[in-house]
């Protein structure tokens, strides 16, 4: 050990942010290690001091003050000890020097495979501890390679991975293309920080939302549910916690450049944007848009709604497979049962009839 080393190992305390002072604790521990596994010492009271201005290392031998020494790798007589130093007493501990002549090579090994550890640790505790605050968060990634349906995207420092659960369905994903994910998970793992990313999570979109719209991020505007089938079509509830903003102009941007935006980083997802409220009706009716309703009628206690429209709006409203109603009961919680103007009045004739 020298005074370069110890320059080397507190410029790397400073850039790795490592505990210097745990760091040569840490060093130390090993290097008591390395004299007992090196010089055959049986006495497990070895102490090892390192300086953290030169880098010169001194190995102790610790007995414990007895009357009479029945161990004399462990112990030391009182007569022994006090002539050393007077100042002893029963059941002191006494150091004894003890460092090897040639311990200088053995320490070096031992010391530069306890610092590589420590960086290591150290860096997988960096990285995790930078993901761990942007878990849930929107991030931006690059793709770098595919396997076996996974894609793996380099975050900088780590390289993060994409399931094929976590994909939009359909979406080409091409070596060095650049994407906009969700950090839905960041775990800490023996080989270091594991981020699981997301293209399909309906945090994605109040993110992307959140990027581009100021009222959103500025709390004016405010999401209140989001219905997503990612890669095909999202419901997203916005209320407008200033009267003077109308939170789906605010959304949809001057021109439909907002919303366009998303759209465009989404592969053309399809997004409607609809104004929450508190009446179940007014919300389900929105919920049910580009339909127009003509009348919603609920059951609290069921949480269930039966919903008319126009003969003409029945199929709109239903959307393709069922899917604009799905995620309209989806977004705002309520069960509905949507039925077209002519079908309810047949209803109407035949429970009269039945009268």
């Amino acid at each position: 050990m020298n005074e370069e080393f110890i320059l080397s190992l507190k410029e790397i305390v400073k850039e790795k942010g490592i505990n210097e002072e745990l760091l040569f604790s840490t060093i130390e521990d090993a290097l008591v290690l390395a004299y007992k596994k090196n010089y055959g010492s049986n006495n497990p009271s070895v102490r090892v001091e390192m300086n953290r201005s030169n880098g010169d290392i001194h190995v102790y031998s610790q007995k414990k003050v007895v009357e009479e020494v029945y161990d004399a790798v462990d112990e030391i007589s009182l007569e022994d000890a006090k002539g050393i130093d007077p100042i002893y007493q029963m059941d002191d501990i006494v150091e004894i020097e003890v460092t090897p002549k040639k311990f200088g090579r053995v320490s070096a090994q031992a010391a530069k495979q306890v610092v590589i550890q420590r960086i290591k640790e150290a860096e997988r505790n960096t990285i995790y501890n930078q993901f761990i605050t942007k878990e849930f968060d929107i991030i931006t990634g690059n793709v770098i390679r595919k396997d076996r349906g996974n894609v793996f995207i380099d975050l900088g420092k780590i390289e993060a991975l994409l399931t094929s659960s976590e994909q939009i369905p359909g979406e080409r994903y091409d070596f060095h293309q650049k994407l906009k994910l969700y950090i839905v998970e960041v775990k800490n793992t023996t080989k270091g920080a594991q981020v699981i990313l997301s293209r399909t999570h309906p945090g994605l979109v109040k993110r992307l939302f959140e990027l581009e719209v100021p009222e959103i991020y500025e709390g004016v505007v405010e999401i209140k549910n989001i219905a997503r089938e990612a890669g095909s079509r999202t419901k997203i509830a916005v209320h407008s916690n200033d009267e003077n903003v109308d939170a789906m102009g605010a959304c949809v941007g001057p021109k439909g450049i907002r919303v366009q935006n998303i759209v465009n980083e989404l592969n053309n997802e399809k997004i409607d944007i609809i104004k929450w409220s508190k009446s179940p009706e007014e919300y389900i009716s929105n919920a049910l848009s580009p339909a127009k309703v003509l009348s919603v009628d609920v059951n609290e206690d069921e949480k269930c709604t039966k919903v008319v429209v126009d003969d003409d709006q029945l199929s709109l409203a239903i959307g393709k497979e069922g899917q604009n109603v799905r995620l309209a009961a989806k977004l705002t919680g309520w069960k509905i049962d949507i039925k077209s103007k002519s079908q309810m009045l047949e209803s109407e004739k035949l429970d009269n009839i039945e009268e």
